[in-house]
């Protein structure tokens, strides 16, 4: 496969989305977020989803002029309207907000509403991570899992991710969808012809199906069973009750060209130690379990391979199908 380096992939997918409606800003904000999730291994929320925002940038489903601000705030909370557009430069803005309404208050909270796809949920922490606090994010996303007992795709995948700053050392990230995987998967697999593992999804009739395509038509497993359900229905009423944002049964997939502009939710909260035990004794307290946990060696620190990954991208570059680049260079005006 080829290889390219970080920026000339970023400068692809920028201009891809550029000549797609995309406004310079957006597009050089999400080019980038996307490479960054493939150079982490993630290829479900990498690459892959350049052509699928350059489509709904072209029929409609995102404002590419859109410019996100803050509609509404007190003190601790505050709302961002993403001004239908693509999700990352509003929650670039709702996490810069958070992280500075927190030092001032010791914790704050801030939701995005009238958003798109916000790629990996986990990626929007690392600013608060850097600042030295510890950072939750939820997102919904179009209707893929039934409510618990039913047969009707209701809720999202719903990704929740969590970052916890280390001194000296990457963060501890911890980052999951809410189905048993994430929908991404079953669009990677299905444009491969691959078939996916039973447990997966089930069919629109709601039978088990190892058919991506089935799968991507039906609904998706929650993880966990009754317990990954509740918590979806969790992360829809934090993302959308509170934000105003559509729940996912009132978004078209993602996975289709063309349907209505999705205008789901996200929120993101911040929380600073030294509100609270301080960050000495915060410090001291992960360490603790952090060594702890690596006294069985087959332990692996959450988020740390995506850490090394994106390590080895920097210094040598990604590999991309020859497939998927072509298609990018195509929608890029790459000769």
């Amino acid at each position: 496969m080829p290889k390219l380096s970080i920026e000339r992939l970023n400068a692809l997918a920028a201009e891809a989305l550029a000549r797609a409606g995309a406004s310079a800003e957006m597009a050089r904000v999400t080019a980038a977020a996307l490479v960054a999730a493939e150079a982490q291994g993630m290829a479900s929320h990498g690459l892959s989803r350049v052509p699928q925002y350059a489509a709904h940038l072209r029929h409609g489903r995102v404002n590419g002029s859109a410019e996100p601000r803050v509609i509404n705030a007190k003190a601790a909370a505050c709302l961002v309207d993403a001004d239908e557009g693509l999700a990352f430069p509003a929650c670039a803005l709702a996490v810069s907000e958070a992280i500075s309404r927190a030092r001032e208050c010791g914790a704050a909270f801030a939701g995005v509403t009238r958003s798109h796809h916000f790629g990996v949920a986990a990626d929007h922490l690392e600013p608060v991570a850097a600042a030295g606090m510890v950072g939750l994010a939820f997102g919904n996303s179009p209707a893929a899992m039934p409510a618990w007992g039913g047969r009707r795709p209701i809720f999202g995948t719903n990704p929740i991710a969590a970052v916890f700053p280390r001194r000296g050392q990457p963060p501890l990230t911890v980052d999951l969808s809410l189905s048993e995987v994430a929908r991404g998967k079953l669009m990677v697999a299905a444009k491969a012809g691959k078939p996916i593992p039973a447990g997966w999804a089930l069919d629109k009739n709601g039978n088990p199906t190892t058919d991506p395509k089935a799968g991507l038509e039906g609904m998706m497993v929650p993880a966990g069973g009754v317990k990954g359900a509740m918590l979806a229905l969790v992360v829809e009423l934090l993302c959308c009750a509170l934000t105003g944002a559509a729940f996912g049964f009132e978004a078209d997939s993602f996975f289709t060209d063309e349907g209505n502009r999705p205008r789901i939710g996200q929120a993101f909260m911040a929380v600073d130690p030294a509100a609270l035990a301080g960050p000495e004794v915060f410090y001291e307290r992960i360490e603790t379990l952090v060594s702890m946990m690596l006294r069985d060696p087959e332990v692996r620190l959450p988020g740390y391979r995506r850490v090394e990954l994106a390590r080895q991208a920097r210094a040598s570059g990604i590999e991309v199908a020859a497939a998927l680049l072509n298609q990018l260079e195509t929608l890029a005006g790459v000769s």
